[in-house]
């Protein structure tokens, strides 16, 4: 469960669900690299340009993963 407010994000707005006992996600479910690239981008951050070169690969703190979640996004 992460709580998140102000930065354009939509209030008094809940997104996804859990199953019946509140262990896991079922519907709507996101990735911390969804996640990531979301806080990113309310922060004014492109997650995709990013990048640092490390061990000769170039890297990003989202991997190659990672999508703005725009439901989320008022």
């Amino acid at each position: 469960t992460v709580w998140l407010a102000g930065s354009g994000v939509k209030g008094g707005f809940a997104y996804g669900e859990s199953d019946e006992v509140g262990y896991q996600a079922v519907v709507n479910r996101v990735h911390w690299h969804d996640f990531h690239a979301t806080v990113l981008h309310l922060l004014g951050i492109d997650h995709e340009r990013l990048t640092f070169y490390h061990n000769g690969i170039q890297r990003r703190l989202t991997n190659v993963h990672g999508h703005v979640i725009k439901d989320i996004i008022s």
